[in-house]
């Protein structure tokens, strides 16, 4: 279910949002980005977080949790409203996405990062119920 959700994200980042430049699994990258390989931006970093489980009907297991997308966009004059409008494009393109073993993906919170110098993160918070049953 983990990988039918970030291939979904991926699949309707690529096709509605074309300008996105480089998607991929977060891994602190903002964090230690002078140690790391350069990825183009605007960039979408996602984050599975903790996935909440219970018995489902007996077989199998549902859960609830959140994904967020670290957006990472340069930081230029003007660029926090750039920014903002990919953001808000990211999310009318994500809202309401599901798949097999996943649906309900709704934006909960949003967050900015203020804590690097040539760049801005945004953190979009969405949480998905997931299916896992066999």
């Amino acid at each position: 279910m983990r990988k039918e959700l970030y291939n979904a994200i991926k699949e309707k980042l690529n096709v509605n949002v074309p300008e996105v430049a480089h998607i991929a699994l977060w891994n602190h990258n903002v964090e230690f980005i002078e140690q790391e390989d350069n990825w183009e931006r605007p960039a979408v970093f996602v984050e599975i977080a903790t996935i909440n489980c219970s018995p489902f009907q007996g077989r199998g297991h549902r859960g609830k949790g959140l994904v967020r997308l670290h957006i990472v966009t340069d930081w230029i004059e003007g660029g926090q409203d750039a920014a903002w409008d990919l953001s808000y494009k990211i999310h009318s393109t994500l809202e309401g996405l599901d798949g097999e073993r996943f649906n309900g993906m709704t934006l909960v919170a949003i967050d900015t990062n203020h804590n690097h110098e040539d760049i801005l993160e945004s953190i979009d918070s969405y949480e998905v119920r997931y299916l896992m049953t066999e």
